[in-house]
């Protein structure tokens, strides 16, 4: 199969120029040479991302949007750092460079820059020229959340990372966090659903199943797959909110984006990845899955799923807050107000079933 690396021309207000990066990335990786032909990766929606090619040598460079930002949001060096903790023994991330901070940035805010891991990045549907039988892509979802699992049974202390968050009261942490945050970037063009967040308060565990680094993003099109063979995961992207926390709370932020085939209509319009193809498990199975591997205690499950449905909404919310404000001038973030209603009314949904 064709490796899928898609990059778009900078969009508007999010330029990122040579003269800029060029000389910090010579300085500190060896052997670039020449001008770099920069471009955009189109799904940056939160932090920014771009693609450096130095002849053979590409690179990804990544960094904060523009304007208001959550306070302890888009973190670039949580990023940089779990990576490089990781790598030795979870090798499903990025080789990683360098981290600059706001202090000593050329761009007037921190970024990482890392080497671009080749391979094949899912979109919204599996590639028409794929020949994976039904059980094949059964095995390949499946797969995906092997991947998770491995990476909740990672001894985060013994790697670096005791301190790298207080896993202790996460949860509380987290539906608070998220509630507070809906309130904070609330625009008058999207519901309260306060009932939802007064639910999730009410409801929540008193206490974690576990602890484990939780990535916060993991979703099929946030993996880049083997070219070749589409069952080995080369690495995942997009490590801005790992903490220490919950194992379970990061399940339900997974199977948020879980769209499947039997979802009401205006949810199939909000899928991303291709969860709902022929053979996919659905997200029952998953739980039970996980579950059997794992042995954590899945019975109140209803609450992380609708936490990870409604922080879904409090961060698509978050970025149309910025658009809303004139912060961002990338037009795809209009429509961001009608997913943030719609996603509120699917918590409603998970609650009452």
């Amino acid at each position: 199969m064709t490796a899928q690396n898609q990059t778009i021309d900078m969009r508007k207000g999010e330029e990122l120029t040579a003269s800029a990066i060029d000389p910090i990335l010579k300085e500190r990786i060896p052997g670039l040479k020449g001008t770099p032909v920069i471009r955009q990766f189109p799904s940056g929606q939160s932090n920014l991302t771009y693609s450096i090619v130095y002849g053979d040598t590409r690179l990804v460079l990544r960094r904060p949007p523009f304007g208001t930002k959550p306070k302890s949001g888009h973190s670039m060096i949580r990023e940089f750092r779990v990576m490089n903790a990781l790598k030795p023994v979870y090798p499903a991330v990025p080789p990683t460079y360098f981290h600059v901070g706001d202090d000593d940035s050329p761009l007037g805010a921190e970024f990482y820059v890392m080497a671009e891991v080749p391979g094949y990045k899912l979109g919204r549907d599996l590639p028409k020229d794929w020949t994976l039988s039904d059980a094949d892509i059964h095995t390949l979802g499946l797969g995906f959340f092997d991947k998770l699992i491995e990476l909740h049974q990672v001894d985060f202390a013994a790697i670096g990372l005791g301190d790298f968050g207080k896993p202790e009261g996460y949860v509380e942490r987290q539906i608070k966090g998220w509630n507070a945050r809906y309130d904070k970037a609330r625009t008058p063009d999207v519901e309260e659903f306060r009932d939802v967040m007064d639910w999730l308060e009410a409801n929540r565990p008193e206490a974690e199943v576990g602890h484990a680094i939780v990535h916060g993003d993991y979703r099929l099109d946030n993996v880049i797959l083997n070219d070749v063979d589409p069952f080995k995961i080369e690495a995942i992207l997009d490590w801005e909110i790992s903490a220490l926390g919950d194992p379970l709370m990061d399940l339900g932020n997974t199977l948020a984006y879980w769209i499947q085939e039997d979802d009401p209509a205006p949810v199939q319009m909000m899928r991303m990845q291709p969860s709902s193809a022929p053979g996919m498990p659905k997200r029952g199975e998953i739980i039970r899955y996980y579950a059997d591997k794992t042995g954590y205690d899945v019975s109140n499950f209803k609450v992380y799923m609708a936490y990870g449905v409604f922080r879904l909404a409090v961060i698509l919310q978050q970025i149309y807050y910025r658009y809303y404000h004139g912060q961002t001038q990338n037009d795809h973030f209009a429509r961001f107000k009608d997913q943030v209603n719609l996603l509120g009314n699917h918590a409603r949904r998970v609650i009452e079933d």
